[in-house]
């Protein structure tokens, strides 16, 4: 007989150490009386380590009570299943664990102690984890999300598609798609699913669903295929985004910039029209003004009519100006392309300026070369006169002024460097923008922002680039660079 009791706890023994479930004996204290290899696997701790310790080992301090709990009711001979909780390892990670629960008992049947059975199940739990938190994704989601069958039988239908559409969940699944469809866009449904049924994803689709009052809503779909554990696809996941305010505000967007642009060629039509018919009168006044000039000799009052030819001088550049932005506007600024050497233009430019003023001195350092280019004269004079003039009028305190032409990567570099009262670092990325005026100097110096906005258009037409460098107190350097003739 003992010999039969032997084998039977031998028997059980083996069962117990060869079990994939961990089996741990504890007393009604807490402490650990028996800890299989299963155990050792699952909570890190040897057969030595546990065995006399403490249950606690392995139960959160915040779950304390949940044990003393399962001690009492062992007691009172209560037996627990599948009852799910998180126990602790070693490393202190806490992991999800399936317990069964017994009463120990024995030979005469009192209750000494407890039987627990704990299986690990992080796979189970993490699969309805994560099905959890999709399904209150999708709930929540802003956006109607629905599902498909191949044969376009609506299988889920989230708390937005109700919002969007009108239908509720009861009324929309099991129902075909085309429930949403307009009759007139039935055919989409035939290209998306067969994309589908190629494993091809759909982005961005922007097309028209109906809803349940007869309302077309403008939406963005995004379609994807939905597949089994083996891989096969088995239906489509649709994603749908309202975008009827968004293409409604694209409509009003494209009509204010019509507006605009018709406003715009108004404007530009009426300074073209004003200019022009400003010029004529204009003319008449600057030659009248010239043979009364010429026949006064020493009169007087010479200095008057020198004073108004000079502001008629300055009004006739500014209605130029004017003309010229309307026909860079309209992109009718006409260019007349022929080979000039860039060396020579500036001298005789360098001459007639310097005239102009006794107290700058235009020093220009020559090329001993032709500077040869191919474009219009007249129009990279303009720019040259403009920036030159520009740094005599922005040089009050100074006298020097530095010009000079050289070559460059298969470009003709012009520079002009004055010493005068400089250009502060945030304006310089503005100076050549329309009606644009550096900070600080429209009370000090007259001007109207648009002759370097003119020289700019004029270089860029020559394929050439435009640039400045200045400090504050320091003066500036532009340069501007034209091809080299080829």
């Amino acid at each position: 007989m003992k010999k039969e009791n032997s084998v039977e706890v031998t028997t059980l023994s083996a069962i117990v150490q060869s079990s994939t479930d961990a089996i741990i004996g504890e007393s009604f204290d807490g402490t650990i009386t028996s800890w299989n290899e299963a155990a050792e696997k699952i909570f890190g701790y040897t057969a030595n380590e546990a065995i006399g310790n403490s249950i606690f080992i392995i139960i959160p301090q915040e779950l304390s009570d949940e044990e003393i709990n399962i001690i009492n009711q062992v007691k009172n001979g209560k037996r627990i299943e599948q009852y799910e909780t998180l126990y602790k390892t070693k490393e202190n990670w806490k992991i999800l664990i399936a317990l069964t629960i017994s009463p120990l008992k024995n030979e005469t049947g009192k209750i000494i102690g407890i039987s627990k059975i704990a299986r690990d199940i992080p796979e189970q739990k993490e699969a309805f984890v994560k099905q959890a938190i999709l399904a209150s994704i999708v709930d929540s989601s802003d956006d109607a999300i629905v599902s498909k069958t191949l044969n376009g039988i609506i299988t889920s239908w989230n708390n937005a598609a109700q919002k969007m559409f009108g239908y509720s969940e009861e009324e929309a699944i099991g129902k075909h798609i085309s429930l949403i469809i307009p009759r007139d866009r039935l055919h989409e449904e035939t290209i998306i699913i067969e994309n589908i049924r190629n494993g091809i994803k759909m982005e961005h689709f922007e097309t028209i669903r109906v809803a349940k009052n007869g309302r077309e809503i403008n939406i963005s779909l995004a379609v994807s295929p939905i597949r089994d554990k083996s891989g096969q696809i088995i239906g489509a996941s649709k994603i749908a985004r309202d975008i009827t305010e968004k293409i409604e505000a694209e409509k009003q967007r494209q009509l204010y910039i019509k507006r605009l642009q018709e406003l715009n060629d108004y404007k530009d039509d009426f300074m073209a029209m004003a200019s022009h018919e400003l010029k004529t009168p204009l003319t008449v006044i600057k030659a009248n003004l010239q043979i009364l000039e010429h026949k006064m000799g020493h009169d007087s009052n010479l200095n008057f009519v020198h004073h108004t030819l000079k502001q008629v001088n300055k009004l006739s550049d500014l209605i130029t100006n004017l003309l010229d932005i309307t026909k860079i506007q309209a992109g009718k600024l006409e260019l007349n392309f022929a080979e000039f050497d860039i060396n020579t233009l500036l001298r005789d430019i360098i001459e007639n300026i310097q005239q102009t003023t006794s107290q700058h001195k235009i020093i220009f350092k020559e090329a001993k070369q032709p500077m040869l280019t191919n474009g219009d004269e007249e129009r990279i004079g303009q720019v040259i006169v403009n920036i030159l003039t520009n740094a005599i009028k922005y040089s009050p305190g100074s006298t020097d002024i530095f010009v000079e032409a050289y070559k460059k990567n298969n470009n003709i570099i012009v520079s002009i460097q004055d010493n005068g009262i400089g250009i502060e670092q945030t304006d310089l990325e503005n100076i050549f923008t329309r009606f644009y005026r550096a900070s600080g100097i429209a009370s000090t110096f007259a001007g109207s922002g648009i002759g370097l906005y003119i020289s700019s258009e004029i270089v860029k037409k020559h394929g050439g680039e435009i640039w400045a460098d200045s400090e504050p107190d320091k003066g500036s350097v532009f340069y501007f660079s034209l091809p080299v003739k080829s």
